[in-house]
């Protein structure tokens, strides 16, 4: 069994954790999984197939990783590369193709059939139009407090922004797509592509029979299922649950995720499937539950809670999203934006509430002041209440220094809190935006 399996197999079968360091390792490292099939680890996992006929690849990493998958796929293989399979149009999964390409151009290679979901060159043209605010935002989902930029216009701060990319340039789009399934025949192996939402709308998973395997994308990615990114378009928790079953409903007995380790045998790769899918269902169905009865949104945020047990699991940790997020996710599919709050149907501007209640509290002050005891009492409920006090307080007053001073140190404070990296980086990004205000560069 190579490293990589047995070490998946000892976290899953004794339940230890030992970081996410050691699960999801972006180190461009190849691990022989399988007879002609390998695993490269990176941002997004790259895995290799051996035809018989060259190779089978799903998924090419972010561009700046292509090199050193190359490098490594070209230690285990010379054979060329027919297929290309994007399990999604997310950058990571997508971003080293055109290195493959062009690799292909100068060994006199065929070019690779780019082969996808219907829905992925739509996506390539929507962050297109978007490309400033996914730039902004996976900025600050991925970096960390001391390097964070403030938007794209980071290096000029007295002039309009500049120009940052978001993905590769170009954008490769498929040359073959499918809408509901599509069998791929590459030398003599089959490919049976299964479209299925959940993180995405054009989301693949790949059952190869001659190996009993899996490809799962980021169906499986060994943190708490990215279905609440609150940055992010909507996710699907309860298609991906289904997706998950039928995977399980195929037997694999070797799973090959995206991100994370590789699982072998038909129990343990069961095991997992049949939590993850377990998880999202009991989100859902206890927030349609609420819904159903009646209640607002505030009431199903912080009365739904998932069983700690599933976090327990070494491949559940939240240390990305988190099951609070799914639940913005699970109310803005089946109920839309409306929050059940009246007064938030048509708001008065954030600016003009918090003016109001700052004037109410007799001053600035006061509110600074209550917002640093809340916070010194350490306790989750009180830092909540002390981020919406500090934020009133900056936004009722932007020149404030002790305002925003105040607003830096809780929201380091709740960075370093928090388990999950999307509430690590909007967090230190607010942080880090107020220490600039507050003169203090020390965050």
């Amino acid at each position: 069994m190579a490293d990589i399996l047995a070490r998946a197999a000892h976290y899953i079968d004794n339940g230890v954790y030992e970081g996410a360091g050691l699960i999801n390792r972006p180190t461009t490292e190849l691990s022989e999984v399988g007879d002609g099939v390998a695993l490269i680890e990176a941002f997004s996992h790259v895995v290799a197939f051996r035809s018989g006929d060259g190779l089978v690849l799903f998924d090419t990493s972010l561009e700046a990783f292509a090199g050193g998958v190359l490098t490594s796929l070209r230690r285990w293989t010379d054979e060329p590369v027919t297929h290309v399979c994007y399990t999604h149009g997310h950058a990571d999964h997508v971003g080293g193709t055109g290195a493959i390409l062009c690799e292909a151009c100068e060994r006199g290679h065929t070019r690779p059939k780019v082969v996808a979901h219907e829905n992925v060159s739509p996506r390539f043209r929507r962050y297109e139009l978007t490309n400033g605010y996914n730039f902004t935002i996976n900025a600050r989902q991925f970096a960390p407090a001391t390097e964070l930029r403030m938007g794209a216009g980071a290096d000029n701060k007295d002039g309009p922004p500049a120009p940052r990319r978001f993905g590769p340039d170009p954008w490769v789009d498929p040359d073959t797509t499918f809408r509901e399934a599509m069998s791929l025949r590459a030398g003599d192996l089959t490919f049976q592509l299964n479209h299925a939402i959940g993180e995405t709308d054009d989301h693949l998973w790949a059952w190869i029979p001659e190996h009993k395997a899996i490809c799962s994308g980021d169906f499986v990615t060994w943190v708490f299922p990215n279905a609440g990114n609150p940055q992010k378009v909507q996710r699907y928790p309860l298609e991906w649950a289904k997706a998950l079953r039928d995977m399980a409903a195929k037997e694999p007995e070797l799973l090959l995720p995206a991100h994370g380790l590789p699982i072998e045998g038909k129990a343990r790769i069961a095991e997992v499937l049949d939590t993850i899918a377990t998880a999202l269902e009991t989100l859902v169905s206890q927030s349609l539950e609420m819904m159903n009865n009646g209640a607002r949104f505030d009431d199903i945020l912080h009365g739904v809670k998932l069983p700690s047990h599933f976090m327990d699991k070494p491949y559940l940790k939240p240390v990305y999203d988190e099951p609070e997020f799914i639940l913005h996710n699970v109310w803005r599919l089946y109920g839309g934006w409306y929050d059940g709050n009246p007064a938030r149907l048509k708001p008065a501007p954030d600016a003009r509430v918090a003016q109001e209640m700052v004037q109410l509290a007799g001053g600035v002050g006061p509110v600074i002041a209550r917002a640093r005891m809340l916070a010194e009492a350490g306790t989750e409920e009180d830092m909540r209440l002390a981020c919406h006090l500090t934020e009133a307080a900056a936004l009722a007053e932007p020149e404030n220094r002790d305002a925003h001073a105040a607003r830096a140190d809780i929201y380091g404070a709740r960075r370093h809190a928090e388990l999950s990296l999307m509430s690590k980086g909007i967090f230190g990004w607010a942080e880090r935006e107020s220490r600039l205000k507050s003169g203090v560069n020390d965050a």
